[in-house]
């Protein structure tokens, strides 16, 4: 692996810049020359302003469809594609683990016929798709691709990005399918079939967002995500493609939070980093060293609490990615810590993009906090440090070795449990839930989907495509596609193929897993990082008194498992709950990550927990936890008690409560007060001793 010397690169290689007094040099870089400091393109905005791409996707592919139409209608210029998640784990929604998940999170996708449901009476050379697809990046495309067939629609004209990073699946997101090895071929494969047949679409999205909202810190973020692309280029120079002809096409996708000038700053530094980065393989074209960039505001600094103040956090984050020079944005809705955005909440997050474009006049200068001293010592920093954690999974042999030791994980998770302890101690300021918070909160409108009848839904369209189609020939193809992933035959071409042929994502998924398996991890939990930002607090002491009487009248300390039942693979909170609960007195159990309610009834009677805390954020838990309490009845657990955390709308509690759930915590809860809350009901009840 060929890295620059960081003590090489040539922050002060202007001449004379000291003697002029110019205390950061590189600051005198300009826009649109390596590196990119000041923007990627000469004229940035002034002749053309970013691309409205507003992620979305919901319910069937008729439903996304109509959204689709009416925001193309008022002013999005492009498309960004949510999947739910059975689709990103490449099951079918047939498929019994698909329970739950179906239409939730993002549309279900499970053939061709879908996927061309969802362009209808949309062009697909008209506009730029980006599709956030990862583990079952090879099906999706697929489908994809033969939806422009039958539009008539030669590949060449076809604009879009793939999202299609796998490592940081393995580091933070968790919807992988294969394991390491496997998922770099494919990348490589859809490198190489992107370069011969795809001019105009990006094989990838590097993708730093989910390290951000995993609590990843802006150097943590730059640092990984330029070290999973300098993967990723090495995987594509191994496959025999010349540089030039896929890293202009590389693109990189950042989050945005609330600390503003540093985000500016840190898009800025991404820039510089990568041009260097690429500058040290000779490339013969410049555009090779060009970072371009999509940017989301964060979904993590959203609260539940006073939901309208997420109108005026999307809007500053937005402003923070539009002066650090992104080229396509999505903006939150400001119900997005309560349930899917309504078509109210949606339209705000578009016109938050327009208005900026339109009225504030921000678009006719080119870096406008250029030379700036302080963003300019900002992004000075964010280089240097984020270099120095580059060289340090540098020494560990590269990203993929240091994601097997954890490292990348668990920086970032101490981070996350960081930054919980800074919102419960009140240093980092959110308005609304740890101050200034009101006495009453009307309720919002949620969105709401029924999953149940989606669901059966699509199984009824599943069997009717598979009754017409002709199964002999799916099923060659899908031995092809076997072979090919046994062999060196391009997967894209042979996942092409079998979609063609009318096989089902799900099909196209096991054809693959046949030769490697699905891949499994155990999250674990962090020791002590809790217990030492928090044990001068009296609330912290008061939670760890409340768990030993419950040790001296129960005989042994509270128990707890943490499951996530489902495809949802948001793991941030449930690791933070985790490390406090743990640091707090209880004994931890960590369910594994997609289990089924009656897996969790399973791991909860063998444990014999006092409790199961159930984190659910992609909007499934109206399916998923009447499935468990049912099965934890069925193992005689009914002494157990369900308590329910993350993204669950109001007026769904009276239903959850009515069915058994003891507790139920969103965004925002105080993990000590969490403690005193679960713990009283059981000490209380007689029933549990």
């Amino acid at each position: 692996m060929r890295h620059p010397d960081f003590s090489q690169i040539p922050f002060s290689e202007r001449e004379n810049s000291k003697e002029k007094g110019i205390p950061f040099p590189h600051s005198l870089f300009e826009s649109g020359i390596p590196p990119y400091l000041r923007g990627p393109y000469t004229t940035m905005y002034t002749q053309r302003p970013w691309t409205i791409r507003q992620y979305a996707g919901f319910s069937s592919a008729a439903e996304s469809n109509a959204f689709y139409k009416k925001n193309l209608a008022h002013g999005q210029k492009g498309l960004s594609v949510a999947f739910d998640l059975p689709t990103h784990r490449g099951y079918d929604s047939d498929h019994v683990r698909a329970s739950g998940d179906v239409g939730k999170a993002g549309v279900a996708i499970d053939s061709v016929e879908d996927m061309v449901l969802l362009f209808d009476g949309i062009r697909l050379d008209d506009i730029s798709v980006s599709m956030t697809m990862n583990g079952a990046i090879l099906p999706v495309t697929a489908f994809f691709l033969v939806t422009a067939e039958e539009q008539g629609i030669p590949f060449s004209r076809l604009s879009g990005t793939l999202q299609n990073d796998i490592l940081k699946e393995f580091m933070v997101r968790n919807t992988y399918i294969y394991p390491p090895k496997a998922s770099m071929r494919i990348v490589s494969d859809i490198f190489s079939y992107s370069s011969r047949h795809l001019p105009r679409f990006n094989p990838i999205s590097i993708s730093g967002y989910h390290m951000h909202e995993a609590g990843a810190s802006a150097d943590l973020e730059l640092a990984y995500t330029l070290s999973n692309g300098w993967t990723y280029v090495q995987a594509g120079l191994a496959a025999g493609i010349p540089l030039d002809e896929f890293a202009p096409r590389l693109s990189f996708f950042w989050g945005v939070g609330m600390d503003h000038f540093t985000e500016i700053a840190k898009l800025r530094a991404g820039r510089v980093l990568w041009a260097y980065l690429i500058q040290s393989l000779n490339p013969k074209d410049p555009k090779s060293m060009m970072l371009r960039a999509h940017t989301q505001t964060s979904g993590w600094s959203l609260t539940r609490q006073e939901a309208y103040n997420n109108i005026s956090r999307t809007y500053l984050e937005a402003l923070s990615a539009v002066l650090g020079h992104t080229q396509s944005l999505h903006t939150n809705a400001l119900d997005e810590a309560i349930s899917l955005p309504t078509d109210f909440s949606a339209r705000i997050a578009r016109n938050t993009q327009i208005y900026l474009q339109q009225e504030p006049n921000i678009t006719s200068v080119i870096d406008p906090w250029g030379g700036s001293e302080h963003v300019e010592k900002l992004t000075h920093e964010l280089i240097e440090k984020a270099w120095h954690h580059m060289v340090e999974i540098d020494s560990l042999g590269g990203m993929i070795k240091a994601i097997e030791q954890g490292i990348p994980q668990r920086k970032i998770e101490e981070l996350a449990v960081q930054k919980q302890i800074e919102i419960e101690t009140a240093e980092r300021i959110i308005v609304g839930v740890n101050a200034y918070r009101s006495a009453e909160e009307p309720p919002l409108p949620v969105r709401e989907i029924d999953d149940i009848s989606l669901r059966e839904g699509q199984i009824r369209r599943l069997r009717e495509r598979k009754r017409v189609r002709n199964s002999e020939g799916v099923q060659e193809a899908l031995n092809r596609l076997t072979q090919a992933a046994e062999g060196k035959e391009n997967l894209l071409s042979a996942a092409l193929n079998a979609a063609r042929k009318r096989a089902t994502l799900g099909e196209i998924t096991q054809a693959l897993e046949q030769v490697w398996g699905r891949y499994k991890t155990s999250p674990s939990a962090l020791s002590g990082v809790y217990a030492r930002g928090m044990e001068k607090k009296e609330d912290y002491q008061e939670a760890r008194q409340l768990s030993r009487r419950f040790a001296q009248t129960h005989g042994r300390q509270p128990r707890i498992l943490l499951a996530k039942m489902g495809q949802d693979g948001h793991d941030r909170g449930f690791k933070v709950v985790a490390t406090a609960f743990s640091d707090m007195g209880f004994d931890v159990d960590i369910s594994p990550l997609f289990q089924s309610p009656e897996e969790v009834a399973q791991q909860a009677a063998d444990h014999d927990v006092h409790f199961v805390g159930v984190s659910s954020l992609a909007a499934g838990h109206n399916t998923l936890v009447p499935q468990l309490l049912e099965a934890l009845s069925k193992h005689q657990c009914e002494h157990v008690h369900v308590i329910l955390g993350g993204i669950i709308p109001e007026q769904d509690h009276e239903h959850l409560y009515h069915l058994g759930v003891r507790a139920i915590f969103g965004p925002g809860s105080v993990l000590t007060e969490s403690v005193r809350q679960i713990l009283q009901p059981w000490m209380e009840d007689k029933t549990s001793t």
